[in-house]
């Protein structure tokens, strides 16, 4: 009888580990059953990888070798954007800057979309964010990549914008912190080994801040905050251009799988129609939720 039991437990606890697992990648499950759908089980299980072979470990592997989504919790309540520090906090030193450069980047793509359209008070808070919310986390960083200090160059940006001054004036600012992150960028280049690898796995990352930008938009069914919806909106369009700034390299190693991210970015991207959100969701959290797991699991291949 103890035997018997115990053969219970064991089976009950192989199927928790499993759940949890799925539950990780994202993978998309029948609500309140519990069962994976077939497809999208076989298509993990095309993507079981070793572990990739750099100087940056990759943040939660499971045994398999399946890399584990970690979309960041975020306090909805309180409408911090808790899952952008919270995601980059718990990472490698050289991949938590990697994300920071490419939120601050995702921030101001949007930002830039918004002054293109003349919507100068909708763009200001995402110049904003660059200094209050991420800067701070980047500046003890900035040496380890010889990176000379830029909050000056944000703010001058920022109060561009806020002034709303078009023209040369905004041209000048918008070069003089674009200088500063191109210099991140060959800063983070000189210390990986693997770099297309190492820029899927920031977009990986910043996938899965945008989820909780996503969820935190969203309230009774209506996108009732819409710059969170526009930080979304950044971040997915941020690490689309990551992923076709190393297409070609990527492109040799895995075409099909390259082709499965592009594919699974172009369905991604249909939650999001124009900077200006629709009142109700194109698409719900759990939709762009599997739509960004798809996009995980393909860049499996390609890390």
């Amino acid at each position: 009888m103890a035997m018997q039991h115990r053969g219970v437990v064991d089976q009950r606890l192989r199927m928790r580990t499993k759940t949890k697992i799925w539950f990780g990648v994202g993978a998309v499950v029948v609500a309140g059953s519990g069962v994976i759908s077939p497809a999208v089980l076989a298509e993990a299980r095309s993507h079981v990888r070793p572990a990739l072979a750099t100087d940056t470990a990759i943040p939660h592997t499971s045994a398999a070798g399946i890399v584990l989504a970690q979309h960041p919790k975020q306090s909805v309540e309180s409408g911090e954007e808790g899952g952008e520090k919270g995601a980059a906090a718990k990472l490698p030193p050289d991949l938590a800057f990697a994300l920071r450069i490419a939120q601050l980047r995702g921030h101001l793509l949007v930002g830039d979309e918004l002054v293109k359209a003349g919507r100068w008070p909708a763009a200001l808070p995402h110049f904003l964010h660059p200094t209050e919310e991420i800067y701070g986390d980047l500046q003890g960083q900035l040496k380890d990549y010889n990176v000379p200090p830029f909050e000056d160059a944000l703010k001058a940006l920022a109060n561009t914008v806020k002034a709303k001054k078009g023209g040369n004036d905004y041209a000048k600012a918008w070069k003089a912190v674009s200088d500063a992150l191109a210099t991140a960028d060959t800063g983070l280049q000189g210390k990986q080994q693997q770099w297309s690898a190492f820029v899927v796995q920031s977009a990986v990352e910043l996938l899965k801040s945008a989820t909780g930008e996503y969820q935190q938009a969203i309230v009774k069914g209506k996108i009732a905050k819409p710059v969170e919806y526009q930080d979304a909106r950044g971040f997915i369009w941020q690490a689309e251009s990551m992923i076709e700034s190393v297409a070609p390299a990527l492109a040799q190693k895995d075409a099909d799988a390259l082709k499965h991210v592009r594919d699974a970015f172009a369905e991604l991207k249909k939650a999001f129609p124009a900077p200006v959100p629709p009142n109700a969701p194109v698409k719900d959290y759990g939709a762009v939720l599997g739509d960004v797991s798809r996009i995980e699991l393909a860049a499996g291949k390609l890390m």
